[in-house]
């Protein structure tokens, strides 16, 4: 990748100058009015793009300008962990409001540190003005074998890295006007991307996988529409953060595990490969009659009972 172009005069570039500072060795070949990646021989190119956007996934008095920039990149190469992909870089669209231009720096260095934490080159982008603070992220990737949400297979097991629950604990506590406890803010402010986790789902043979953005529930309903199965979630093992009931596990969003359809994974190994990180079976994918649609069932005691639904922008208020 080739170093910085020289950037012209003015405050717009006064302030991308101010970004570049701030990322460092992060930031490679800022400048021209594109981005040359070299995708490795055997390799798919994934790319992906996710909106951060104040008022509508966070507000200003929840979150540090660097727990900002760190959350908006995790939550975009998240989704490169879900095809099970290698981050070969990302750009920043960056929309700030007058009111937010001081945090400019601090706000670039969460994202610079959140790039650096995964080895991701950030190499270009766009600045601009708005009334909302706005951070637009794609995110390219490369991997021998894509993680499609359409590729669960009728007798692949459900697995999920990791505990959900706490970020919608820490919602539900601001919105009530308390204060989240520490594990479940940290869990919204500080998430991570499991990058490394979907590289081993594709070595040890996944089929399918999608992260957990709009709640197990949601999720799981598309990766089962994708493919056009039945997925089964037990909800008895689903792991839960401390003290968060299943049903309010289940529809807690913007977690960034990862839901996997697999042959039998070995969990042990999994554990020992990603310290402090544990994978759980969680369900099973069966087949479905003839040409009918994918559908999402759960048990609990062994018995079939209902399910919430997942979050959807658009949904109705």
């Amino acid at each position: 990748m080739s170093k910085h172009v020289r950037l012209g005069p003015g405050r717009e570039f006064d302030a991308v100058r101010a970004l570049v500072g701030a990322w460092g060795s992060s930031a490679v070949g800022i400048g021209d009015d594109g981005a040359l990646l070299d995708v490795p021989a055997g390799s798919r190119l994934v790319v992906s793009t996710d909106s951060t956007v104040q008022d509508v996934h966070f507000r200003r008095e929840w979150l540090e300008p660097a727990e900002i920039g760190w959350r908006a990149t995790m939550a975009a190469l998240s989704d490169l962990a879900a095809m099970g992909a290698s981050p070969l870089g990302l750009l920043l669209a960056l929309t700030v409001p007058d009111d937010w231009r001081a945090a400019l720096p601090a706000i670039a260095s969460g994202v610079g540190a959140a790039a650096a934490h995964t080895g991701t080159p950030i190499v270009g982008g766009d600045l601009t003005t708005g009334e909302r603070l706005s951070l637009a992220i794609t995110v390219l990737g490369h991997t021998p074998r894509p993680l499609a949400r359409s590729a669960a297979r009728p007798g692949d097991t459900l697995y999920l890295t990791g505990a959900l629950g706490g970020p919608g604990a820490a919602l539900a506590a601001w919105r009530r006007g308390g204060r989240p406890r520490a594990e479940d803010r940290a869990r919204f402010a500080h998430p991570e991307a499991r990058l490394d986790a979907g590289t081993w789902m594709v070595r040890q043979g996944a089929h399918a996988a999608v992260d957990i953005s709009d709640g197990l529930a949601g999720d799981a309903r598309h990766l089962a529409a994708a493919s056009g199965v039945r997925c089964v979630l037990d909800l008895d093992a689903v792991p839960c953060a401390p003290g968060v009931p299943v049903r309010e596990a289940l529809v807690s969003g913007e977690e960034y595990e990862l839901l996997v359809a697999a042959p039998a994974l070995d969990v042990t190994a999994f554990a020992a490969a990603h310290r402090g990180l544990a994978l759980h079976a969680v369900g099973r994918v069966e087949a479905m009659p003839g040409d009918a649609a994918g559908e999402l069932v759960a048990e609990e005691g062994g018995q079939r009972v209902a399910l919430p639904g997942g979050h959807d922008h658009f949904a109705a208020p």
